[in-house]
């Protein structure tokens, strides 16, 4: 499979929209608040745990040429350099 040449800001918009159309719901559960979803922004393809790198490197063995986006599940902001993450209750 060839890789799409996409802005970074296509990729973001991309992961969002598949975030939230279809992965939310799956994923927003309790247990899983605080880890890191990656997603194939081309096959909707995602997988989860706590830093993101061994999703990273899954999605990555499975496709290399994957463009790969990661949100922090229940809340707004993957990282802070400030330690606060504000949550987000949708």
């Amino acid at each position: 499979m060839q890789s799409i040449l996409l802005s970074r800001e296509e990729v973001g918009r991309r992961a969002k929209e598949l975030y939230e159309n279809s992965i939310r719901q799956q994923v927003e559960r309790e247990e899983n608040i605080g880890k890191m979803v990656i997603i194939n922004i081309e096959t909707g393809e995602y997988a989860i745990d706590k830093t993101g790198l061994e999703s990273a490197r899954y999605l990555r063995h499975k496709n290399p040429l994957a463009r790969l986006f990661g949100i922090r599940i229940g809340y707004k902001v993957a990282v802070s350099f400030s330690g606060d993450m504000e949550r987000d209750y949708r």
